[in-house]
């Protein structure tokens, strides 16, 4: 499946408390969060196309562009993830793309083969992990509802749709002015397409508070 690539790292990464954007951190090897998010994409011959959401300036201060020249598109991002991923939405040209957090770096190989084969059959997937914690519905302050721990998956990245749905579904949500917490879930409001969850990796972890970056892959 050829397919273009959205990576989202438009962010401020406030709660790391770096006075950068988090995914400029380096990890221990000396590279950033950012090219290990983008790492797995850029050897991936199906990949077409990458389309990077992120500041511009931040991007050459850094000085990713030695990494791979000439090979990534840079656009900025919103004021919302959601707007961030719509000026990303502008350049691809895949009938396919996937979406991914620029703050993700653990992306492993068999996750990305498994959320491919699985798009060559469905037309929305993303990658999630059932949820290893009791999860509670709190309203006010008190508990209402423990949902049954083994319909519960966390959501993770990249998350895969056919281009044209993800677009529609995309329009009309700005239409509306509805923000979803995820790019599937605009899919299922806006559409008759159901989502399959195809299997993730706990090691696909977000990088958000600065804990996280001393959990190795």
């Amino acid at each position: 499946m050829k397919y273009s690539t959205i990576i989202v790292a438009a962010g401020k990464g406030e709660r790391m408390k770096l006075g950068f954007n988090k995914v400029y951190a380096e990890l221990e090897d000396g590279r950033t969060i950012l090219e290990h998010a983008m790492e797995p994409f850029m050897n991936d011959e199906d990949c077409v196309q990458i389309t990077l959401v992120t500041d511009a300036e931040d991007y050459y201060h850094h000085n990713m562009q030695k990494r791979w020249p000439g090979r990534i598109s840079i656009v900025r991002g919103g004021s919302t993830r959601q707007e961030s991923v719509s000026h990303g939405l502008d350049t691809v040209f895949a009938e396919a793309v996937m979406i991914h957090d620029g703050a993700r770096p653990y992306l492993d190989s068999d996750s990305l083969e498994r959320l491919k084969k699985t798009m060559e059959t469905e037309k929305a997937a993303l990658l999630c992990v059932p949820s290893k914690d009791t999860i509670k519905v709190v309203k006010d302050g008190y508990i209402v509802e423990t949902p049954d721990r083994n319909t519960l998956m966390n959501a993770q990245t990249p998350q895969a749709f056919e281009t044209e749905l993800l677009v529609s579904c995309m329009n009309q949500a700005f239409d509306e002015g509805f923000t979803g917490t995820d790019d599937t879930s605009l899919i299922e409001r806006y559409s008759d397409v159901k989502v399959k969850a195809v299997e993730g990796s706990y090691g696909n972890i977000k990088i958000t508070v600065p804990e996280d970056l001393s959990q190795k892959k």
